[in-house]
């Protein structure tokens, strides 16, 4: 496979070298896999802390700045950061007011967030953590124990650090993440298996002419396959899989997120495609976000996220946001 690398062992450090120098108002440790915000700690502000295994940008780095995330912890790819990196995390963003790890529901990333929280705690840190666990498509999978976290973890780490700017205490902060994740779920499938620099070749066999219904975004095995189907298949079987779990009685926020490799052209498409299916449901649209946020290195696909709101849900996914991923008001 060609990638645009120099050699697998130095794949993250390199990107962390390339996102130090295009954004300098955040401060990027390569050595010690820290990226966080310039001004950090924030007076009077609970800090935000999420992580995870590179491969999936902009989630998380990408999402941190005023509005979302105050610090994130880059992994290996596909591998869990270390509990050291969040506790030094955690003592950079700590302005007194104690901070939430916002922890998608990974193995490793439960049990490491969990040991960090720890440390931080020892060192007279005031921990709160909140679990994404929003993908409906399986119930425990190679790497979780429970429901993935996937695309939600995008509208908790964006609303949550709204409420946090506005000055909110760790426990209304972490009710709102909470209230969050609770109402939000989502379903992703793959057009193509992804490809990590170490194995140089893809990580699962996807015959030409098929599709993976439910993937996950390590590239872990879904609910089915299926022969290619087209877009409006596939938003038909997406939308209904989320709302045979999630029943909305308010209007919703709608994320279609692209896998990493799925053109804008057709993620557009398919976003026609999923309002179609919602209004035939008779389900409410507040807000759209399109693009590629949750991704899976170079896997072709997309994921579909429903997260029902009420007025301060949407008055904090409306409020100004900077950060290198996302971007508004500001």
């Amino acid at each position: 496979m060609k990638m645009l690398i120099n050699v697998p062992d130095t794949v993250v450090a390199d990107a962390l070298r390339g996102v130090a120098v295009a954004h300098p108002e955040l401060m990027v440790d390569v050595e010690k896999r820290l990226v966080v915000r310039r001004d950090a700690p924030v007076a009077d502000k609970v800090g935000l802390i999420s992580g995870g295994g590179s491969g999936h940008e902009p989630l998380h780095g990408g999402f941190v700045g005023p509005g979302m995330l105050d610090a994130a912890c880059p992994g290996e790819v596909f591998t869990s950061p270390v509990p050291d990196q969040m506790a030094r995390a955690a003592a950079a963003v700590d302005s007194g007011k104690g901070v939430l790890f916002i922890v998608k529901n990974y193995t490793g990333d439960v049990m490491n967030f969990n040991m960090a929280a720890e440390l931080a705690e020892d060192e007279g840190i005031q921990v709160a953590s909140v679990l994404v666990n929003d993908d409906v498509a399986v119930t425990d999978s190679l790497f979780t124990a429970g429901r993935r976290g996937t695309g939600a973890t995008l509208f908790v780490e964006k609303i949550a650090g709204a409420a946090a700017d506005e000055g909110a205490p760790l426990e209304r902060v972490e009710a709102i993440a909470r209230k969050v994740n609770e109402n939000s779920r989502s379903f992703g499938v793959a057009l193509s298996a992804c490809t990590t620099p170490a194995k140089g070749s893809p990580t699962f066999d996807l015959p030409a002419g098929e599709l993976e219904l439910g993937i996950g975004i390590h590239g872990e095995p879904g609910r089915e396959r299926r022969p290619m189907m087209t877009s409006r298949e596939i938003a038909d079987f997406a939308v209904d899989a989320v709302l045979e779990d999630l029943r909305p009685d308010a209007p919703v926020l709608l994320l279609v997120n692209g896998m990493g490799a799925t053109p804008l052209l057709e993620l557009y498409g398919f976003n026609a495609e999923v309002h179609r299916v919602l209004a035939e449901r008779q389900v409410s649209v507040a807000r759209t976000l399109v693009g590629n946020y949750v991704t899976s290195l170079d896997m072709a696909g997309c994921s579909v996220t429903l997260c029902q709101i009420d007025e301060e849900l949407l008055r904090l996914w409306d409020a100004p946001v900077a950060t290198p991923g996302l971007r508004w008001g500001r």
